[in-house]
């Protein structure tokens, strides 16, 4: 069973539901799933998990300030550590979401991690049909 780890961020509620969307749709593939806030999730999560999904939202054309703190808490014990491990990126915004987007994956890129499909930004709150390639993502990344 792939163990995976599902980290977001969210002040509206909207990143949450599409972290637990995703979380679902790895589930339902069969993978074991950690769910976390990013002001919970540690170094240790990432680095027990088989792949990662990561989500904030987007303000200012950057990932949220926890999502950031996150990464800050975690680079230490895990840089080096990850490599190749793969993950996925999601955001919500009021916009396009892909500054949000490119600042995770850059950061990923950095601890070496591979980025394993593309990522999910809604605009606003999130449809049935984001929630859908939610729960999608989440298989994709259980199956890899």
């Amino acid at each position: 069973m792939k163990k995976l780890l599902v980290v977001y961020h969210s002040q509206t509620g909207n990143t949450e539901a599409m972290a637990k969307a995703i979380a679902e749709g790895a589930t339902s593939a069969g993978a074991s799933v950690t769910l976390k806030k990013a002001s919970d999730a540690s170094g240790d999560d990432l680095l027990g998990c088989e792949g990662a999904a990561i989500g904030t939202p987007n303000y200012f054309g950057y990932m949220s300030g926890l999502t950031k703190d996150f990464f800050d808490r975690v680079w230490p014990s895990c840089r080096g550590k990850v490599s190749g491990k793969p993950y996925v990126a999601f955001c919500s915004s009021g916009g396009s979401g892909r500054g949000a987007l490119d600042s995770v994956e850059r950061v990923c890129g950095s601890l070496g991690m591979n980025k394993a499909l593309e990522g999910i930004a809604a605009t606003g709150k999130p449809s049935a049909k984001i929630f859908d390639d939610c729960k999608e993502l989440g298989k994709k990344l259980a199956q890899l």
